[in-house]
C-alpha cells in the first residue's frame, strides 16, 4: 500500500513539474490544522514529507497562521510549537492579521507564481484552491499524508496550453528573453525607424591639408647618335641606272 501511494505521489509531482515548472526544493505552505492533524496521528512532518514526495522540501508558514493559533483554544499549543519551527514567508497582512485560509489564498495570487504546495485540513480552503490552476494540495487521512490529484482547473489549463490557446508566464518570459537575444525586442524595433543625429565634431586635420601636385614623368634625353640617325635621309637613285647617268653627263660625249 505504501509503494502504491508513493507511485501516485510521484505521478502527481511529475505532472506539476512538466506542466507548471515546479522544482526542488518544493515550498510547502502549512497551516495550523495540518500541524494539529499530524500531532494527533503521530506523523513527523519534517521527516516523512520529503520521503513521501521523494525530493527536498522547504516547510514554511505565514505570520497570520501563527496568530490564528494564538486566538484559538489552548489545546492547539502543540500545533503552534510545530508551526513555529518552519520558515516564515512574508504576507501582506503584517499590521492587520487575517485568517490563515485567507492569507494562504493571497499568497497564491491567481497563478501560483512561487510554486507553493498547500498543506491544510481546512475544507473551505481546499475547495477554493481547486479553482486555481497549478496548486498541489496535501492533507492527512487515516494516519497517512496524501497528495491530492490535479484539480479540474489544472487539467483544463494544461489542455488549453497544449492546444495553443494560452501561454504560461514562464513561456512568456522565455519568449521575451529569446527575442532580446535575437534583437527582436520592442524597444529595438521602435528605435530602428528613427534617424540617429550625428554629433558635431571637428574636421579631420588630414583632410585640411593641400594636395601635393604629382611631378610629371620626364622623358629620357636622346643621345647625339640617336639624333643623327633620325636626321639621315636616304637618297633616291635616278631611273634607268648607269645609262641615264652617262647621258646626263656632257663630258663623256
Amino acid at each position: 500500500m505504501k509503494i502504491k501511494r508513493q507511485k501516485q505521489s510521484k505521478k502527481t509531482t511529475s505532472f506539476y513539474k512538466y506542466n507548471f515548472c515546479f522544482r526542488e526544493p518544493y515550498q510547502i505552505l502549512i497551516d495550523g490544522t495540518f500541524c494539529q492533524a499530524a500531532l494527533k496521528n503521530k506523523i513527523q512532518i519534517k521527516e516523512q514529507l520529503p520521503k513521501y514526495l521523494m525530493g527536498e522540501v522547504q516547510l514554511c508558514t505565514t505570520n497570520c497562521a501563527l496568530k490564528e493559533l494564538d486566538t484559538l483554544a489552548k489545546n492547539l499549543y502543540g500545533a503552534k510549537l510545530i508551526l513555529q519551527r518552519f520558515q516564515m514567508r512574508k504576507c501582506k497582512h503584517t499590521k492587520d492579521p487575517v485568517p490563515a485560509s485567507e492569507c494562504l489564498l493571497s499568497m497564491l495570487e491567481e497563478t501560483n507564481p512561487h510554486h507553493y504546495f498547500i498543506a491544510s485540513q481546512d475544507r473551505e480552503l481546499t475547495t477554493a484552491l481547486k479553482k486555481i490552476p497549478g496548486v498541489p494540495l496535501l492533507y492527512i487521512i487515516l494516519n497517512t499524508m496524501v497528495l491530492d490529484k490535479p484539480s479540474e482547473s489544472s487539467l483544463k489549463h494544461v489542455e488549453a496550453v497544449q492546444l495553443g490557446r494560452f501561454v504560461t508566464p514562464t513561456q512568456q518570459s522565455s519568449i521575451q528573453t529569446r527575442k532580446e537575444k535575437e534583437g527582436l525586442s520592442k524597444d529595438r524595433n521602435d528605435n530602428r525607424g528613427k534617424k540617429r543625429k550625428r554629433k558635431s565634431s571637428n574636421p579631420n586635420p588630414l583632410s585640411c591639408l593641400k594636395k601635393k601636385k604629382k611631378p610629371m614623368p620626364q622623358q629620357p634625353q636622346k643621345t647625339d647618335r640617336e639624333k643623327k640617325k633620325q636626321s639621315r635621309h636616304r637618297k633616291r637613285k635616278p631611273a634607268g641606272g648607269k645609262e641615264a647617268a652617262v647621258s646626263s653627263n656632257p663630258t663623256t660625249a
